[in-house]
């Protein structure tokens, strides 16, 4: 077997490895039965919350089982080809097993990624917000072009995306804009983009085409489901009523539907001014709930935490990611050393690979202190 090939086959083994620890194969088929006999009571719906949890843990562990069974298998079956292949001098064999390694080896890396999704909340659907910083009418351009990648981003992967609120800027682009983004692992993905987002470039609003540097900032947190209960006292939150901003038409500013809602006891404001004045206040008050369950896992969460408390104002020494447009094109990110020229897909909504690599990173840093906390 060729070099390039056996290390083809040893990151299989590697990500088969990972994803075996991930779901404790020792125990899945044992707990695949526990859940197949739990699933037969006939009381089971009862309690409908309960079922379709129940349901939904059972789904995540069949198909993990079955993702592991799949890559076993078909890394077994073509090293064995090209062991016969290679027996019988048939070059065409050897060739399209090793192809077909090629193509295992970036589905089981996939897959291996998706595993490292398991965190509290990391499966639910999230709320995204933008908010332009220091910069003026630059950063408020820079802004809309971040809800633009991440709204790209988002429909690659085939999630929906729709606009909580939306402030537009004086001049141009938006001052702030919120988005609920529903789809699977939705907030495990974007969870790495909360931070400080830099940009420095040749700007179209300067006569003089001198280069600018903008600053937005990007908040991530989960979409509180049906399982978590949070209970928010009347007392503690303030309603306010006021007229939309949005896009022109006939009827813009004629009525107050769009909701405020001020948590008195930690300061967050949550917004919605899309729809009816009582879809908004459904809406803020999600978000709300959202954002208090994201402070709770902050608090379990070390790591998160100190990614929040991290990020400050919006403005320099605080930036999670630079993109570069001038005087040469490069997009890094600060935390992970991630960093490529496209800069073009990136603002397409090419975030992949940056968001891989933080994840990654953040759950070596998990397995450190786990092992440090054993020792």
């Amino acid at each position: 077997m060729r070099a390039e090939t056996q290390n083809t086959v040893e990151a299989i083994k590697k990500s088969l490895k990972l994803l075996g620890q991930r779901m404790d194969w020792e125990t899945a088929p044992h707990r695949l039965e526990e859940f197949n006999a739990m699933i037969e009571d006939g009381d089971l719906w009862s309690d409908p919350a309960r079922a379709q949890k129940l349901m939904r843990d059972r789904q995540m562990l069949m198909d993990a089982v079955e993702t592991y069974r799949k890559i076993d298998r078909d890394l077994t079956d073509n090293v064995d080809l090209i062991e016969l292949g290679e027996m019988e001098d048939d070059a065409e064999i050897v060739s399209e097993a090793e192809a077909s390694l090629k193509s295992l080896r970036e589905f089981a890396a996939a897959k291996e990624l998706e595993a490292l999704l398991d965190g509290e909340a990391d499966g639910n659907d999230t709320f995204l917000e933008i908010n332009a910083g220091a910069g003026g009418t630059e950063s408020c351009d820079w802004a809309s072009m971040l809800a633009r990648m991440y709204v790209r981003w988002a429909e690659k992967k085939g999630y929906k995306v729709e606009l909580i609120s939306e402030n537009p800027g004086e001049e141009a682009g938006i001052r702030s804009a919120a988005y609920k983004i529903s789809g699977p692992n939705a907030y495990g993905w974007l969870k790495s983009e909360s931070g400080v987002h830099r940009l420095v470039r040749i700007s179209p609003y300067d006569s003089a085409a001198r280069r600018h540097t903008s600053f937005s900032s990007v908040w991530v947190y989960p979409v509180v489901d049906d399982n978590i209960e949070i209970t928010i006292p009347d007392n503690e939150i303030r309603i306010d009523t006021y007229r939309s901003s949005g896009a022109g038409g006939q009827h813009v500013n004629t009525t107050d539907s769009a909701v405020r809602i001020t948590h008195l006891p930690t300061g967050i404001v949550v917004t919605s001014s899309e729809k009816s004045q009582h879809q908004n206040r459904a809406n803020a008050m999600a978000a709300l709930k959202s954002r208090l369950y994201q402070l709770e896992l902050d608090k379990r969460n070390a790591e998160i935490n100190a990614q929040h408390a991290a990020k400050g104002e919006a403005g320099w020494g605080n930036q999670i990611r630079s993109y570069v447009l001038q005087p040469y094109q490069m997009v890094k990110d600060l935390r992970t050393s991630c960093e490529t020229s496209d800069t073009q897909g990136v603002l397409d909504g090419d975030l992949d690979a940056f968001m891989a690599a933080t994840l990654a990173m953040d759950v070596a840093g998990k397995s450190r202190a786990e092992a440090q906390a054993d020792g």
